[in-house]
């Protein structure tokens, strides 16, 4: 009752200020509070997603589960070959409940097999990138904890490296194939083939409860080796009942061709489980297949990540960019321009940006379809969903704080640090074997003396129609001239030549200046040559002068993470330097209005101060 009076009561507020999206604004938190009330009334029961999973089978046994390549598997093949899953890992005897098991392959049905089977059995998944090797492979499967690991036919090579490493720590390494190369590994799939496919007695995992780990999801690795955040039951269900929030229904067929062992596609996994839809799953991203597998499985969803939408708007236009089903499209960091562009060219497919991060505790939505915007800002949304942006010093890399010692909220239009209020609703999980990083990510003493926040490390801004847009990550907006640079804006500004393809924006030191000065790792458009002086007249243009990269380095391409984020560390660190670059690197001349070579002298001088910036 005391939840309706306030609505009501902000309603008439509302009507007064003439909020056109007020109602938008309540049926969003409405749905969110019928979400949390979901899943409390799950954590009362220990009702988990395979246990979802478990009632679909029985719903609808031959209804299209999963689609991949030309094969389909229904919701009772996956009950089937999970439980034969399930059965070779308890017949091994080396797991025991509550374990992990690290799980090294790409996108292919038998990853959904092996987690659900791994759930059956009381234990949970450390889920590997399957593009990182050696010392980042033992890193991220050290945090794991985890004694077994099973990796694909094809990661083979990649796991031969590491054996001794893993053999000297006893850890059990199986492949997923009929038959091993190596003596000291196992094979997995005919061992699965000749397992029952039988129902495993509930017992087995009666020890669980939704704030039991699910699994362990790594972040992206863009600033350092990647940290497994662990993704309770809970938390998968609020990731799993997401799309409901955006109006993805039982009708539709989901088209994931993101990394399964990211947030992103194992929340099409789950998502596709509590709906109870069909999935179509592709190995990998593919530009030139992605509209045609969209008509082959008669796709209505897809998931995107900012640049999976640019690569598609770049592709020659064709007569049937139109002729398809979807009508959804969910994800997150897509560009203002580009988003003009995909509808314009694909039609009225309705997008949906989020805003969230693996280990966070928080999600914004964009509800409105406001282009380049993340969410919205709302009172009824702070009041049953804490959260807050503080302003931050980006040098320091601190929050502001006042005389009171507490946290200072940003001013519309400013850019701040979002953070978000941990609480038994909202809990923060921390990093697997990590408490250190753990303990950077919880901000004390934000609102009120003694209160516990999540800090997202990303900036974003609220704007005077209250609607929230991203800014940069803490860590890649750099101080030039006194003035804060935000990489994302810039790359923006830059990557609208027509010469230039994609570009990486980072802040490099200059002997004898402080902050850092500005500088992009471009790709060239196929077929097109650097254009020194209409990037320069760009820049001068559209960016204030402490926000114009002063440097320039021309690659044949961009080092990116299986999500195409861009890797910053390695560039920042080999810096500007002509003598241990091979690549072309240009100066931001502007006497010659022009980017101009950086020649060794023209290097020496501007180290030295001759040439002033």
């Amino acid at each position: 009752m005391l939840v309706w009076i306030v609505f009501a009561a902000v309603g008439l507020l509302a009507l007064f200020f003439r909020n056109p999206h007020f109602f938008q604004d309540v049926q969003f938190v409405r749905e969110k509070l019928k979400r949390r009330s979901r899943i409390l009334k799950y954590m009362q029961t220990n009702y988990s997603i395979l246990d979802r999973f478990i009632d679909a089978e029985k719903e609808h046994p031959h209804k299209p589960f999963i689609l991949f390549g030309d094969e389909t598997f229904t919701y009772r093949d996956a009950e089937e070959l999970s439980n034969k899953a399930a059965r070779v890992f308890l017949q091994s005897g080396l797991l025991k409940q509550g374990d992990t098991v690290a799980l090294f392959l790409g996108n292919e049905p038998v990853f959904l097999w092996l987690w659900l089977g791994l759930v059956k059995i009381g234990c949970s998944a450390a889920l590997l990138n399957c593009n990182i090797r050696s010392k980042s492979l033992l890193h991220c499967f050290k945090c794991s904890g985890a004694r077994t690991l099973v990796a694909a036919e094809e990661l083979q090579d990649a796991v031969d490296e590491v054996l001794p490493v893993l053999l000297e720590q006893q850890v059990t390494v199986f492949i997923l194939t009929d038959r091993c190369r190596t003596a000291d590994v196992q094979s997995f799939k005919d061992k699965m083939s000749q397992a029952s496919s039988e129902p495993l007695s509930k017992d087995l995992r009666s020890h669980l409860t939704l704030r039991s780990p699910a699994a362990y999801i790594y972040t992206s690795g863009t600033t350092g080796f990647p940290k497994a955040a662990a993704i309770s039951h809970a938390k998968l269900w609020q990731v799993a009942s997401f799309p409901s929030l955006v109006g993805m229904n039982s009708d539709d067929v989901i088209y994931i061709s993101l990394p399964l062992y990211h947030t992103t596609g194992f929340l099409g996994f789950a998502s596709a489980i509590d709906r109870g839809i069909t999935l179509a799953l592709r190995s990998k991203f593919s530009v030139s297949q992605f509209w045609n597998d969209c008509r082959k499985y008669d796709v209505t969803v897809i998931q995107y990540i900012g640049e999976i939408m640019r690569y598609l708007c770049n592709t020659p236009k064709k007569p049937n960019d139109r002729s398809h089903k979807v009508r959804l499209a969910v994800g997150n960091g897509i560009r203002a321009d580009v988003w003009r562009d995909f509808i314009s060219r694909f039609g009225n497919v309705k997008i949906r940006e989020f805003y969230g991060a693996t280990e966070g505790n928080f999600g914004l939505i964009n509800y409105c379809g406001k282009i380049g915007a993340v969410g919205r800002d709302s009172f009824l949304h702070r009041r049953y969903f804490p959260h807050a942006v503080i302003k931050f010093d980006v040098e320091t890399e601190t929050p502001l704080r006042d005389s009171y010692g507490l946290c200072i909220e940003a001013a519309k239009g400013e850019p701040g640090l979002l953070v978000s209020e941990i609480s038994l609703m909202a809990p923060f999980s921390g990093y697997m074997g990590d408490l250190q990083q753990s303990e950077k990510k919880r901000l004390h003493d934000v609102r009120r003396k003694g209160d516990l926040y999540f800090n997202t490390g990303d900036l974003l801004r609220i704007e005077e129609d209250n609607f929230i847009y991203f800014q940069d990550r803490v860590g890649d907006t750099f101080r030039w001239k006194g003035e804060n640079v935000a990489t994302t804006e810039v790359a923006d500004v830059i990557t609208m030549v027509d010469c230039i393809k994609e570009a990486n924006v980072y802040g490099v030191e200059v002997p004898g200046h402080e902050g850092r000065a500005g500088m992009a790792a471009i790709n060239l458009t196929e077929g097109l040559r650097f254009d020194s002086a209409a990037v320069f007249k760009h820049v001068e243009n559209v960016l204030p002068a402490y926000a114009r990269p002063r440097f320039l380095r021309i690659k044949s391409s961009l080092d990116v993470t299986g999500t195409f984020k861009h890797l910053k560390m390695k560039l920042v660190a080999e810096g500007f330097n002509p003598n241990q670059i091979t690549d072309p690197i240009y100066f931001l001349d502007e006497k010659d209005k022009s980017y101009v070579p950086l020649t060794v002298d023209k290097f020496n001088f501007i180290t030295s101060g001759q040439i002033k910036m």
